[in-house]
């Protein structure tokens, strides 16, 4: 029948899409619930348009500061219209590129809002007024309301920001990344509650482009997520761009004036401070969408809002299962397209490799970039394994000098006894494009003796990361 599917995917976006494409090259019979746009809340409103945003932000930084490369740049500028107005048209254009893959892939696209009714059944709405409609224009073969048959339903629902009791967003003085990608104007002050990745994008893209940036974190580290020292030596190079940063602090409160605010913020020892700026951007996180789906009155297992599954996607109920941010951490676009390939394989009745958390490498594409995978250090040493440390500096590598750009780090843990990589974590210049090769490392099981007998192409910023490899052995030539 038409209604009637071997997988049915709730959610667009990067997880869903990719789970789709691959059920169908298996020759699945597959279709998507979408209510929104294709390509989620990645392409659409995250990963790729934040990045065009700080590639704007990485030229107009380039041209202000044009004579130490020899060259000279009069009356630098820019219209923040025109800065927004590109990074719209990059995520129009890829969400087009997603439509036109699920049709040439055959997969049927349903718009709407669905819940699971029952196991192998779902119902889809029309779209409440309150959801914004879809940016991607239906294909005249799209189906809308309904009931649908799927003898495997796959939730990929993706997350959306947190909101802190008593500091809501209201779009207007109050951000969430919706409205920090597309400022109307330019804010001369910003306070950024959250220094995890969204946090430090933002504050390193407004502070960029000139507006005045206060960071408060809970933690004592920004970034809490990395490796201690790389999170500092990024934090001395955000600061002398001109961030400011109240570590192990809190904001307790927001009042509201005419065109500003003002963040009360707990200081470490119960001193207290104000800050009054243009606009504050909450990003404390975000929250699973997993509610109004129907799966608690399923008895799907769920933690705190998370779907839980196993390596696999599969959840507690036979039939039902999630991947993507709302089955949990790390919330990143690329570990919710590999594990809806993980998902629709074994669906297929192949054997995949189930997913492996600690290969999953994570990005932060503020200035300095950072970018690691693997264990910490100090996550390496309580995880009970004797370890050896190499380290190396951008300003050893000729490369990374020519390019302006001599403030960076590479810190590589091996295991002492076996050789094995336990985690790497880089802070620098384009460290975002070097961590793959430590990803794919990993993955072979490689050792330091491997990685030392590698041949690094000279001259490039990798060299990088050949040298701390060597350093961790007492072989590192340049430093």
């Amino acid at each position: 029948m038409a209604n009637q599917y071997d997988v049915l995917i709730i959610g667009g976006g990067p997880g869903g899409y990719v789970a789709a494409i691959r059920a169908a090259q298996l020759g699945l019979k597959t279709a998507v619930v979408e209510r929104e746009h294709l390509g989620g809340i990645c392409l659409n409103w995250g990963c790729i348009p934040t990045k065009a945003l700080l590639r704007s932000a990485e030229i107009y930084h380039h041209m202000n500061n044009a004579e130490d490369f020899g060259l000279s740049a009069d009356k630098v500028g820019f219209d923040i219209e025109k800065v927004i107005a590109r990074s719209r048209g990059v995520s129009g254009q890829l969400a087009s590129g997603v439509g036109y893959l699920l049709k040439k892939n055959k997969v049927d696209v349903i718009w709407g809002e669905a819940r699971i009714s029952n196991p192998g059944e779902v119902v889809v709405a029309t779209m409440g007024k309150e959801i914004e409609q879809p940016q991607n224009k239906p294909p005249k073969t799209s189906l809308g309301e309904g009931a649908y048959q799927a003898k495997n339903i796959i939730v990929a629902t993706g997350a959306r920001p947190r909101a802190l009791p008593g500091i809501e967003p209201d779009g207007n003085l109050i951000w969430t990344y919706f409205e920090a990608m597309k400022p109307k104007t330019m804010p001369k002050s910003l306070v950024v509650m959250g220094s995890g990745a969204i946090g430090i994008e933002f504050a390193s893209f407004y502070r960029t482009m000139g507006a005045e940036v206060t960071v408060v974190e809970l933690m004592p580290q920004v970034m809490p997520v990395e490796d201690i020292e790389i999170s500092n030596h990024a934090q001395k190079q955000l600061e002398k761009s001109g961030i400011k940063f109240l570590l192990e602090a809190k904001v307790t409160g927001v009042d509201k004036g005419k065109g500003n605010i003002t963040a009360h913020v707990e200081l470490k020892g119960g001193t207290k401070q104000s800050i009054t700026a243009e606009k504050l951007i909450s990003a404390v996180g975000v929250v699973a969408n997993s509610d109004n789906l129907g799966l608690e009155e399923l008895g799907v297992a769920m933690d705190r809002g998370i779907v839980t599954n196993d390596d696999y996607g599969r959840t507690s109920v036979d039939g039902i299962l999630a991947i993507g941010d709302v089955a949990g951490a790390p919330m990143l676009a690329h570990k919710a397209e590999h594990e809806g390939v993980i998902c629709v394989e074994k669906i297929a009745g192949l054997n995949p490799h189930p997913m492996n958390r600690k290969m999953i490498p994570g990005c932060t594409y503020c200035n300095p970039q950072v970018a690691s995978v693997g264990l910490s250090e100090a996550a390496a040493i309580a995880a009970g394994h004797e370890v050896k440390v190499g380290r190396f500096p951008f300003i050893g590598n000729g490369k990374a000098i020519a390019m302006g750009e001599p403030d960076g780090l590479v810190k590589t843990v091996f295991d002492a006894q076996t050789g094995q990589l336990l985690g790497a974590h880089l802070v620098g210049a384009e460290v975002t494009e070097l961590i793959q090769g430590f990803v794919v490392a990993m993955n072979l099981e490689t050792t330091e003796e491997e990685l030392i007998h590698s041949i690094f192409p000279h001259p490039t910023i990798s060299e990088t990361m050949h040298e701390s490899v060597m350093d961790a052995y007492g072989l590192a030539v340049h430093k």
